[in-house]
């Protein structure tokens, strides 16, 4: 039993959880100041759910306990880690536009009309429906241009830039969870390009590779695997996939392909 294991059984009075040998690892490079992932990158790193650490529907024992060793074990110490938090409604990117601002730039819904013509640094992007991978692929290479989808966030002055970028030449090509809502998202993302082919927008998720992704390390969820509406072919064939298998991914799961297949796209 581990000393936050004790700590948490001797204060509570409560045995810890089954998993809670799981975070230890977690615990002890917190203990020796080691900066951070994303929080969900974390959670998959100890093979756990990525919102196993930062919603308690997913796993209650085991985040109450995390929570509890946080508070109790390092309410004195400054956790560093990599934040996912960025502004909503916003559009946040990286090496798009050529300026001297620190890279990314999050620009608000009265900036998107002034951006409209603005220089570009790339003719390539890749688009990313998670906060946190988007600032983790950032952290590890600070050139590559990237863009933050933040899911749902298909505001008018976001998808009025994108279109615009789009006209201007920018290619996209998107990655996100391999879950039924994630293949949503993406489906709903091509829906507001105007002249992108479906085979650059999957050109880094594309049908074989999810199907192999999801064998090789999908995690059986009815719930997550569930049938939805979905508009374009090759979406409707990734979802039957992961349908089928009852498996999802997640994207934190799949940042070493990430990091192997984002540089071979940008350079054709």
């Amino acid at each position: 039993m581990s000393r936050y294991q004790e700590a948490y059984t001797r204060v509570t009075g409560r045995p810890a959880p089954a998993a809670a040998a799981t975070l230890d690892t977690l615990f002890d490079q917190i203990a020796a100041g080691k900066t951070l992932p994303p929080k969900a990158q974390q959670a998959v790193a100890l093979g756990l759910t990525a919102h196993s650490l930062n919603d308690a529907k997913e796993n209650p024992g085991l985040f109450d306990y995390y929570r509890w060793v946080l508070t109790h074990c390092f309410a004195a110490k400054q956790i560093n880690e990599l934040t996912a938090k960025l502004i909503g409604m916003a559009f946040t990117s990286a090496n798009i536009f050529q300026t001297d601002l620190p890279q990314p730039i999050t620009l608000n819904p009265w900036q998107i009309q002034a951006m409209l013509a603005f220089p570009l640094a790339a003719a390539k992007a890749v688009v990313i429906e998670n906060n946190g991978v988007f600032a983790l692929l950032h952290q590890h290479h600070p050139d590559w241009p990237l863009i933050v989808q933040s899911g749902n966030d298909f505001n008018p002055a976001y998808v009025q830039l994108l279109q615009r970028l789009e006209k201007r030449g920018v290619q996209f090509a998107y990655i996100g969870d391999l879950d039924s809502r994630g293949i949503q998202m993406a489906d709903h993302f091509y829906t507001q390009l105007q002249q992108t082919p479906i085979e650059t927008v999957t050109a880094l998720q594309p049908p074989m590779v999810v199907a192999r992704w999801v064998t090789l390390y999908g995690k059986p969820d009815t719930h997550r695997t569930r049938s939805l509406t979905i508009q374009h072919p090759i979406y409707q064939q990734e979802l039957a996939t992961i349908h089928l298998q009852g498996k999802f991914v997640e994207q934190e799961q799949l940042i070493d392909d990430y990091e192997r297949m984002i540089p071979a796209w940008l350079a054709n």
